[in-house]
């Protein structure tokens, strides 16, 4: 099954919505949630994981 934080961001991006990292270390992955014309909706932090660094890779 895949992680809380892929789940959110395939959803957000099936929505029309679109993502950018912010902050990517060793421990944590931050992400900005954005509306379709690029304004910030949320942010959020998720510790990291093998699927979700795939996915943001």
């Amino acid at each position: 099954m895949d992680s809380e934080a892929v789940q959110v961001l395939t959803r957000w991006q099936d929505s029309g919505g679109t993502w950018r990292v912010l902050v990517r270390s060793d421990t944590h992955v931050t992400v900005a949630l954005l509306t379709c014309t690029e304004e910030e909706v949320e942010r959020c932090t998720w510790p990291s994981d093998p699927r979700l660094l795939a996915l943001i890779s």
